[in-house]
């Protein structure tokens, strides 16, 4: 058992029934009353954030976990297969679980959360930029210089992201797996 001083970002705790990661918090003590905790809790279940108000000293019940890296293989009808870097145990994990599944290629290392004691996948945490190869995209036309105009570009996963004119088919780009957003063009 926790209380409202250990909060901190990260954290996973156990509310309503359901396990929650901190995602933001603020202590704040007004002239009058009592001070308090505000809260923007993520769940780890649904991914839905709620915000919530704790009052100072109020017990909360963290959850361990354990961060551990992961390989992906290869998806399927069954979901996602990743395996275990250090002892090849191999997991399924289903598509909603995943941030941004359309970015996963062959060999990409992911950190997988599990609950300590139950040992059940609760979330999936992607690389923040990958480096992806452009298999298809339009040529861009001559004399379009005009500012920020970009095309379709499909990427080697299958994935769309919205490229600058310059860029060509056989092209790497550095891709943002939360916003999938074209970053930069990556020199070979």
């Amino acid at each position: 058992m926790a209380n409202t001083s250990d909060i901190r970002n990260g954290l996973c705790i156990n509310y309503n029934g359901d396990i929650y990661s901190i995602v933001e918090f603020q202590h704040v003590k007004p002239g009058k009353g009592n001070a308090f905790v505000r809260t923007k809790l993520k769940s780890l279940t649904t991914g839905k954030v709620i915000e919530n108000t704790f009052p100072a000293g109020h017990k909360i019940e963290d959850v361990r976990v354990e961060r551990r890296k992961f390989q992906f293989l290869y998806n399927d009808e069954s979901g996602y297969h990743f395996m275990d870097n250090e002892t090849y145990e191999q997991v399924t994990i289903e598509k909603a679980m995943l941030d941004s599944p359309e970015f996963l290629k062959e060999g990409i290392e992911i950190e997988i959360l599990f609950h300590a004691e139950k040992d059940i996948p609760l979330t999936t945490e992607m690389p923040q930029h990958l480096v992806l190869e452009v298999t298809y995209t339009e040529p861009g036309v001559r004399g379009d210089t005009a500012t920020n105009v970009t095309k379709p570009a499909t990427v080697e996963t299958g994935a769309e992201v919205k490229v600058p004119i310059f860029i060509n088919q056989g092209d790497k780009i550095k891709v943002d797996t939360r916003t999938g957003a074209y970053l930069e063009r990556v020199k070979a």
